[in-house]
């Protein structure tokens, strides 16, 4: 072992009216990593989850804008640390799961270790948000190619070179779904712990509207499928529109050979304006592609400007620390 520097560990979390889980929340991650700082980011609270907070030993900062994504943008623009592990303050992630987390991160040299949730309890995850985690699983799958066991896990360790690359671009709970394809875009070395995810104690209430939310996380996907696979999502619509133009061309053409004349005049004009459409939005996609390169480019200098976690001036593993 070279050096004898420590991992900085930053505990994470994002609050809103969080008053009847917080100070226990705090107590559990205090508990399993003593060393790490933990950091409370209130969301506008109107109850008193700030006081307990300070009271339970945290670190508070403020956010005024609302939203989760406003929340991360503001954590990983602010906090200084080699790593960093996001939870919850509604008691729902088992603290007793991030030393692993953060030894996986450090030792292996992960940029992203997701605490991917499995419950006993019914009432900590309801079945259509189980379903719905799948479906959009899948989907994210389908589209970029590979995807993680549980995309909106909140319980996440981040190294430094991920956090201060991520362009945190969403406002609220779609900001996991961005996490993931920030990862994958990147093609970061990540990493999966199996942790609890426990029922919210007497007094706290979900801030995830199944719909609404479902709703954005939807768009959220939608859009970052268009912004980092612009040729997959123009050319699919040139596609389109261009079979189409074909569908309807067919009896053209059928009644050109047999009679020698095109009488569906207005129809003959649609295909032609459909076809140098498609063509315009296909030829739209390449330049927009090429533009998308350029900007991973710089996420990926900005991503590789920051120190791998336990490079070799750092080498120490977090079993050490905690021994």
């Amino acid at each position: 072992m070279v050096g004898a520097a420590a991992p900085r560990v930053a505990v994470l979390l994002p609050c809103y009216n969080e008053e009847a889980a917080i100070g226990e929340t705090i107590a559990g991650f205090r508990k399993v990593l003593p060393d790490a700082t933990v950091y409370v980011f209130d969301n506008n609270s109107k109850d008193r989850t700030v006081e307990i907070a300070r009271e339970a030993g945290a670190v508070v900062r403020s956010v005024n804008q609302q939203g989760k994504g406003n929340v991360v943008r503001r954590m990983f623009a602010d906090i200084e640390a080699d790593v960093y592990l996001m939870a919850d303050g509604d008691l729902t992630y088992d603290p007793d799961a991030a030393p692993e987390m953060v030894r996986m991160l450090w030792d292996e040299q992960l940029d992203m270790v997701v605490g991917t949730r499995h419950h006993e309890d019914a009432e900590a995850y309801r079945g259509g948000h189980v379903l719905g985690n799948k479906a959009f699983t899948a989907l994210l799958a389908s589209l970029f190619g590979k995807s993680f066991t549980d995309i909106f896990s909140g319980y996440r360790a981040f190294s430094r070179r991920y956090a201060k690359s991520f362009p945190a671009s969403s406002e609220g709970f779609e900001t996991e779904t961005e996490m993931s394809v920030h990862a994958l875009e990147l093609r970061m070395p990540t990493g999966e712990v199996a942790t609890k995810y426990l029922a919210r104690p007497e007094g706290s209430e979900s801030k995830l509207n199944t719909y609404s939310d479902g709703y954005r996380i939807l768009k959220m996907i939608g859009t970052l499928f268009r912004v980092e696979k612009p040729r997959a999502f123009y050319g699919g619509i040139a596609a389109a529109i261009q079979l189409l133009a074909v569908v309807l061309a067919i009896p053209l053409f059928v009644t050109f050979f047999q009679t020698g004349q095109v009488p569906r005049l207005p129809t003959a004009v649609l295909v032609t304006g459909m076809t140098i459409l498609a063509a315009m939005i296909f030829f739209a996609g390449l330049n927009i592609s090429a533009i998308t390169r350029g900007r991973r480019e710089m996420r990926r200098l900005a991503y590789l400007a920051q120190p791998a976690p336990n490079t070799i001036d750092r080498r120490v593993t977090f079993r050490d620390k905690q021994g």
